[in-house]
This record gives structure tokens, sequence and C-alpha cells, in this order.
């Protein structure tokens, strides 16, 4: 462990390297490159990490970027985050942008204002999102969704990968949600009892109880629809 003390008034830089352990508290830059340990909840501007981490509470920080495997013991609250790899959160999720590559499990509630990229989420509250383009390489499993817009699109895979999700069902590529909720919805291989929006659009490999629109509704080659029902004027 190496602890980087700069003036007086400024944090100290927390750096791991190899296989280690350390305290948690606030930090200006946390940088982890191994297997790393942090006892305790951690704050700090700019957490970058690299191997297999656990931290054993909450961390709080202002840009994140992770390769590789991390459990976090505790919420999540953070600016900017990058993804590659697999991350579990025990309690909540709190973010401005998340870019994915890979697999988050979510404890609690997420909320973020923009959710982009390609993988498997998972998030046993609300998901609640302003802006969401996601492409389904994996299972996608969320209790309700609410967003402002929301795109789900499946990823080109290999008959590699389609031989496996037929086989291991937790492994297709969808998105399963009991409600989703917004304004513009534009889905693909999505299951969910309710879709309630403004202007929707359910198209391939989708199944849906019942469609609530306002606006605009079209159903696509490929769908399923128990129900359509306009509201509103």
């Amino acid at each position: 462990m190496t602890e980087t003390f700069k003036e007086e008034g400024q944090l100290p830089d927390l750096i791991l390297n190899g296989v280690g352990s350390a305290g948690g508290g606030s930090y200006d830059q946390v940088l982890i490159d191994g297997v790393g340990k942090v006892v305790d909840s951690l704050t700090a501007r700019l957490f970058k990490a690299n191997g297999q981490i656990r931290v054993q509470g909450g961390l709080e920080a202002g840009e994140m970027e992770v390769s590789g495997i991390m459990n976090l013991e505790g919420s999540l609250k953070t600016g900017r985050m990058k993804l590659e790899g697999l991350l579990h959160i025990d309690g909540s999720f709190k973010g401005e942008s998340c870019a994915l590559n890979g697999l988050v499990t979510v404890r609690g509630d997420c909320e973020l204002e923009e959710l982009r990229g390609e993988g498997g989420f998972t998030v046993e509250g609300l998901l609640s999102v302003g802006l969401a383009d996601i492409r389904l390489n994996g299972a996608w499993q969320v209790r309700e969704i609410g967003a402002e817009s929301l795109k789900v699109r499946r990823v080109n895979q290999s008959m590699w990968n389609r031989l496996i999700g037929g086989i291991i069902p937790k492994l297709k590529s969808e998105l399963k949600a009991k409600s989703i909720e917004g304004d513009h919805l534009d889905l693909e291989y999505t299951t969910a009892d309710v879709v309630r929006g403004n202007d929707v659009i359910i198209g391939e490999g989708c199944s849906i109880g019942l469609v609530e629109y306002r606006s605009g509704l079209s159903v696509q080659s490929g769908a399923r629809v128990g129900k359509e029902v306009k509201t509103g004027d």
C-alpha cells in the first residue's frame, strides 16, 4: 500500500499494487492494480481499479473506471463511470453516466442520468434513467423501469452464444421487467407485463402483456402484444 500525502489541506492518494489491503476514508485518487481490499467506506475524486477489488463499505467517487471484478458491500454514488468486467453492488447505485461493457448486479435501486453499453444488468429494485441505449449481450432483469428515453437492441451474437443461450435460459440476451414506463420507448427482445409511454415501438422478439400509449404505437413483425390501449386525448 502506498498512501501519498500532498500539501496541507489536500487529500492524499491511495495506491495499491499487487496484493494488498487498506483502510477506507477520503482520498483524492484511489488507484488499485491487482488484488485489493479496502476495509470500510471510501470517498475519492478519482477511483481507478484493474484486477479483483473488494470494498467493505460504500463508495462515492467523482469519476470511476473499473476493469476486472469488483464487489462493493454498500452503495455506490458516482459521477461518470466506465466498466469493463463485473460489478456487484450490495446497496443502491446512483450516478450521472455509466458506460458499460460487462455485467452489473444492484441489490437496491439504480438511478442514472445516462446508461449506454453492452452486457447484462440486474436491478432488484427500480431502475430510473434519463437516457438509456442498451445493447443486449446477456440477461437484463429489472423489476421496474422508468425512463425518459429507452432503446433496446440485441448485439450480433456468434452461433456459440446463441447455442449456450438456448441451453441455459439465464444467459439469453433479453430484457425482463414487470413494468416499463417512459416518454420514448423503442424496444426489442423485451418481456414485460406492462409498457406505458408516449411514443412506443414494440419490435422483434418482444412479448408484452399490455401496452398503454398516448401518442403513437408501432408493433413490428416478430412482436407479441396482448392488449393495446390508447390513453389521453
